[in-house]
């Protein structure tokens, strides 16, 4: 198997009609000098021939038109002249292929794709008795498919990624990661993941990828950020392509930016791509919409890793329990009991609806629901646990009230 450089070359393509059109679509794409011998064409080759991407004998085939020729196309309608073409082609030793007989062809056309600098080129194992194109065409979307997606390992060992990739994992789900994310995962030589990073990504990762549990890296909250930050750098300066996994989002509460910050100042270039954040993915995927037209115009995302009490928290508590739409709780589990004493010391309505959403986008996911007042004490009864999120408002009752009436008979 071998394929042919015709990039400059002179090709002769018999027969002007929508089997030439799309062989010389292929052929112009490989940079080759075609030449259409037709007396009649379709409108596209006569639209290319008018524009002088191809040259264009309007008339019918004759003994000798192979003559400097590279590469020959026989594609009328006429098996009689395909025949005469492919004869004087293997008389001048021209390969040749023959739309109308694969058997009797000495090249054959394969299905043909390009991703990120790579050919792909599919021939059925049947070639040689006529073939099945369609198949090959099934096999090489396939595969483009594969590589433009990341499902298909197949990683650059030249002019490959540098740097570190910030790159958000999305909610769980390993469904739900980017096609950019899943695809610089797998060109990856180091991937430093979370633990709330899809996990059934690292499953697959190639057995020569060097996998770094964040979530085991040693000391406290800010040495181990530290820490996590030397990693990136280090490996990032021996040349090595290095993934940073994150679950959900790396901008949203993921301390992203600060591991951008750290790689940028030891000039290291980064590559940030987005994830699809719980705060919203989570309550979508357990029915629950943040906005609702007539509901909420509004949503609000708060951080709950820290008390309302404590003198680092940024959040606007009275501002919060005034708002009238939704309110989205990350990493705030173990603290809602003090949350809600604070919004509702503030003037929030205690009857306000909420619900729990543990293990979003896992097959574990549950959701409970309460109201403000209540939730400390019904999700500890329900055993609820971290990771999850924490949705207030009054589309959580819109939810529910919605769910229950499909329900009921």
């Amino acid at each position: 198997m071998a394929g042919l450089r015709l990039s400059g070359r002179r090709v002769v393509v018999v027969g002007g009609g929508p089997v030439a059109a799309r062989r010389v679509a292929g052929l112009l794409g490989a940079g080759a000098h075609v030449e259409l011998i037709a007396p009649h064409a379709t409108p596209a080759l006569d639209a290319l021939a008018a524009a002088g991407g191809i040259t264009w004998h309007e008339r019918p085939y004759q003994d000798g038109d192979l003559a400097g020729a590279w590469y020959a196309v026989a594609a009328t309608d006429v098996p009689s002249v395909n025949a005469a073409v492919a004869a004087e082609a293997e008389t001048a030793r021209v390969f040749c292929s023959r739309a109308d007989d694969a058997a009797s062809s000495t090249a054959w056309t394969p299905a043909v794709g390009q991703h990120a600098g790579v050919q792909v080129a599919v021939l059925s194992p049947g070639v040689l008795h006529g073939g099945d194109p369609r198949r090959s065409q099934r096999v090489r979307d396939a595969v483009i498919e594969g590589l433009r997606e990341g499902t298909l390992n197949a990683p650059r060992f030249r002019e490959r990624p540098a740097g570190v990739a910030l790159v958000g994992g999305g909610p769980g789900d390993p469904d739900l990661i980017t096609v950019r994310g899943r695809r610089l995962l797998a060109e990856a030589d180091v991937v430093v993941a979370d633990h709330l990073a899809p996990q059934a990504l690292l499953d697959q990762l190639a057995p020569d990828v060097e996998l770094v549990d964040a979530a085991k890296i040693p000391y406290g909250r800010a040495m181990a950020q530290q820490e996590i930050n030397r990693i990136l750098i280090e490996r990032a300066k021996a040349g090595r392509f290095v993934v940073r996994l994150k679950g959900g989002d790396p901008y949203v509460f993921g301390r992203g930016y600060e591991e951008l910050l750290a790689c940028t100042e030891a000039g290291i270039p980064v590559t940030v791509v987005p994830g699809i954040t719980s705060a919203v993915a989570v309550p979508a995927l357990a029915g629950i919409p943040v906005t609702h037209r007539g509901v909420a115009h509004d949503f609000t995302v708060v951080s709950g890793h820290i008390a309302p009490d404590h003198p680092d928290s940024l959040v606007d508590w009275a501002a919060l329990a005034r708002t009238r739409g939704t309110v989205v709780l990350l990493m705030a589990v173990p603290r809602i009991g003090a949350i809600a004493d604070t919004l509702i010391g503030h003037g929030k309505d205690p009857a306000t609806p909420l619900a729990a959403i543990q293990d979003g986008a896992l097959p574990g996911q549950r959701t409970v629901h309460s109201t403000l007042a209540n939730a400390a004490a019904d999700l500890a009864a329900a055993g609820l646990r971290p990771p999850a999120i924490i949705v207030l408002g009054p589309v959580v009752a819109l939810a529910r009230d919605t769910a229950r009436a499909a329900r009921e008979p």
